[in-house]
């Protein structure tokens, strides 16, 4: 498993390592953003609309031969730019580690489920998610440390020795699971097991999770900066964010798969406790950002594990990478769609309007949840 963990910090520190790097591609700060946005968002996209294509590919091939693929496409796209510098090569490297991160990361997931027990679910998901939040949350932070040390080629040599280590360490370690039989899948059956509320409530639920995460990791240093707190605060705020997501994460995998957590309640409650978060982050000062850090991290933190959780046990195996990528689609969704609502609310009103706006369409999301999630394993109702 722990190859498949550290996939999942890969595709998550590729995504964010880079968003500390301002100034890093211009003197100019309107330009250097324009950049930082047009790169974080070409990884984005190239996973928005690939990961369900990969999906599909690893349940009929299997996961194994799509992770490690996808892993040494991943090492040699961050190595096109670790050895030469130029714009056209960054833009390319990026593209493509977006595409080889549409590889890996469904097939992870997949192979998550298929390496473990239904009753082990929850457990497996929780520590799967511990390693990805490290990436998301902590990647700035690793990243711009690279950054200052040597540039963007450190930053992208680095990452290129990351999936070549990893694609060897899976290579060994990770059992080659074969394809299942699949039946006739017609573009109705797709549609249909797409929108049905077992997929839909916990995929939404993952989706509104990562939307908080990635205004919380964006947005809330910019609350402190605005409240007069220096970087060292701000920067705590995201370290407790992180560390709270981390310690729940396992917690709630395990609740789960001993029978004291609910799937349906958990999700809800993770959805209320992140809104609370996200209203929380309206408050003035540094007890604001932290307690909006804190309850962002512990709400993405119950949602991830059974969200994914309800997603493997309601989805045959032979399609769980198909489901996982589209899955996936969804947090990609959420991961732009959240930041992109708190900034259209702050640029007409402020940001703390922008904030309530979030924390108001995540308090309606537990209705979906709450109200019609059918799941296959009644235990876990």
């Amino acid at each position: 498993m722990w190859p498949l963990y550290a996939a999942g910090f890969t595709t998550a520190f590729g995504a964010h390592g880079i968003a500390a790097s301002l100034g890093g591609f211009s003197d100019d700060a309107v330009t250097s953003l324009l950049v930082l946005g047009g790169l974080l968002a070409l990884y984005d996209g190239a996973e928005v609309l690939l990961k369900p294509v990969f999906g599909s590919l690893a349940d009929r091939i299997g996961g194994k031969p799509v992770l490690l693929g996808g892993l040494i496409a991943f090492a040699a796209a961050s190595t096109l730019y670790a050895i030469a510098d130029s714009p056209g090569r960054l833009w390319a490297a990026r593209l493509g580690q977006g595409v080889a991160a549409s590889a890996f990361s469904p097939s992870a997931s997949a192979l998550v489920a298929r390496l473990n027990p239904a009753a082990k679910h929850g457990r497996a998901f929780g520590s799967y998610g511990f390693y990805k939040s490290i990436g998301y949350t902590l990647g700035p932070l690793l990243g711009g440390v690279l950054v200052w040390a040597g540039g963007l080629r450190l930053l992208f040599a680095v990452m290129a020795v990351l999936g070549a280590a990893v694609a060897l360490w899976a290579m060994l370690a990770v059992p080659h699971v074969p394809p299942l039989p699949r039946k006739r899948q017609t573009v109705a059956d797709l549609a249909r097991r797409l929108t049905d509320r077992a997929f839909l409530a916990p995929t939404a639920a993952l989706a509104g999770a990562t939307a908080a995460l990635s205004v919380g990791v964006g947005f809330l240093p910019v609350s402190g900066a605005a409240a007069g707190l220096g970087t060292v605060a701000t920067g705590a705020a995201v370290s407790v964010l992180a560390a709270s997501a981390a310690v729940v994460q396992p917690r709630a995998g395990r609740a789960l798969d001993e029978g004291r957590l609910a799937t349906r309640t958990g999700l809800g409650a993770g959805l209320l406790i992140t809104a609370a978060g996200l209203a929380a982050a309206m408050l003035p000062g540094l007890a604001g950002v932290l307690i909006a850090a804190a309850l962002i991290g512990i709400g993405t933190g119950l949602i991830t594990p059974l969200g994914f959780a309800a997603l493997a046990e309601s989805t045959p195996e032979e399609r769980l990478g198909q489901t996982m990528g589209s899955a996936e689609l969804g947090r990609e969704l959420g991961d732009a769609g959240g930041p992109l609502l708190v900034a259209a609310v702050a640029s007409v009103a402020s940001l703390t309007y922008g904030y309530a706006a979030l924390a108001a369409l995540l308090s309606i999301a537990p209705l979906l949840v709450l109200t019609g999630q059918r799941r296959t394993a009644p235990a876990r109702e």
